[in-house]
């Protein structure tokens, strides 16, 4: 063979290298692992899964032709979760999905350091040490915070708005994480030109709950925020029960509350998050690394108001108010 000859023919085969390493890549069967730390038949949780499957379809990726999705229930138990997060890091998939908020994250980082995470509703990534920045993440993990603490203060505002005559509002946050103390904060930067006086209730478990909400609700003049939390979710049909026994206004951090009987959420569109996702799981299966795809906060955010509920407490929803409303539940 001739010199020049095998020069051009060794250029087209390294220009075609690339090509041929992503069609092999392409055609390879990859692997994604969904940890979720609820029940199944949570409607809540299957509508945004629905819509994280719905993203992967989107963009070219289908459950058993290309895909395969290992997907672990977990029940809100922390010892199942921790062991659904041991066995789908035993997978070594190719991303994980941690679809529960801290929930999910810190065992699957307990469980691996290597297997690439991508995360929902967190809300404060740094302060748990999942990421080095919002823009660095550094390590396995990345995804998308549920808000920044500066919002919190918008659910004291809220709750004034709907119930004008609030002089009291107890703040249920859960002492044992970061954000739970970086929630009642955001209120506290707000409470004193609201003219509200704050008292922070440590959610632990149900009685003392119970017993936390009752003593509160003694003195007249009263409200309650429900700040985000694996714990709000885990007792949120009791809390919503024990703010209707004892005709407490109430604003919750997300639509699941509302939907289920309570007065009136502010957050971010959960669902999005989920959509989003996607795109993040798409870009790690083709290559790109977490540590170098920053933390997204969220894009839109939902205020959701049950107007039942409003009624039963004998409040008048403002016009003004309804009319900011993503949505109304009759």
């Amino acid at each position: 063979m001739r010199r020049r000859d095998f020069i051009a023919l060794a250029g087209s085969a390294a220009a075609l290298a690339p090509l041929v390493a992503r069609a092999q890549q392409a055609g390879r069967m990859r692997r994604v692992g969904i940890l979720i730390g609820s029940d199944a038949d949570d409607p809540e949780f299957q509508a945004r899964i629905a819509a994280f499957l719905q993203g992967l379809a989107q963009l070219g990726w289908a459950d058993g032709r290309n895909v395969r999705i290992d997907t672990r229930w977990a029940t809100t138990n922390p010892d199942d979760i921790r062991r659904h997060a041991t066995e789908l890091a035993a997978l070594a998939p190719d991303v994980i999905l941690a679809a529960t908020g801290t929930a999910t994250v810190a065992p699957l980082l307990q469980a691996t350091r290597i297997v690439p995470i991508v995360f929902t509703v967190v809300i404060d990534p740094v302060g748990a040490g999942f990421v080095a920045s919002l823009a660095r993440p550094g390590g396995n993990a990345t995804g998308f915070t549920l808000f920044e603490y500066g919002m919190s203060g918008k659910w004291l505002e809220l709750l004034k708005e709907i119930a004008p005559g609030v002089k009291r509002a107890a703040v249920l946050r859960d002492p044992a994480i970061a954000s739970g103390i970086g929630q009642f904060a955001g209120v506290q930067t707000v409470a004193p030109a609201l003219g509200v006086e704050l008292s922070p209730v440590d959610v632990r478990d149900a009685p003392e709950i119970e017993r936390a909400v009752a003593a509160f609700a003694r003195a007249s003049n009263g409200g309650l925020i429900v700040t985000s939390s694996a714990l709000a979710t885990r007792y949120r049909d009791r809390i919503i029960a024990l703010a209707a026994r004892h005709k407490l206004p109430t604003v919750y951090s997300g639509r699941r509350f509302v939907a289920d009987g309570g007065l009136l959420s502010y957050g971010p569109d959960y669902v999005d998050q989920y959509r989003q996702a996607a795109g993040y799981i798409d870009r790690i299966l083709k290559g790109e690394k977490p540590a170098d795809m920053p933390v997204q906060a969220p894009t839109g955010y939902e205020l959701v108001i049950n107007l039942k509920t409003a009624k039963a407490l004998g409040l008048d929803v403002p016009a003004s108010l309804l009319a900011r409303a993503t949505e109304a539940i009759e």
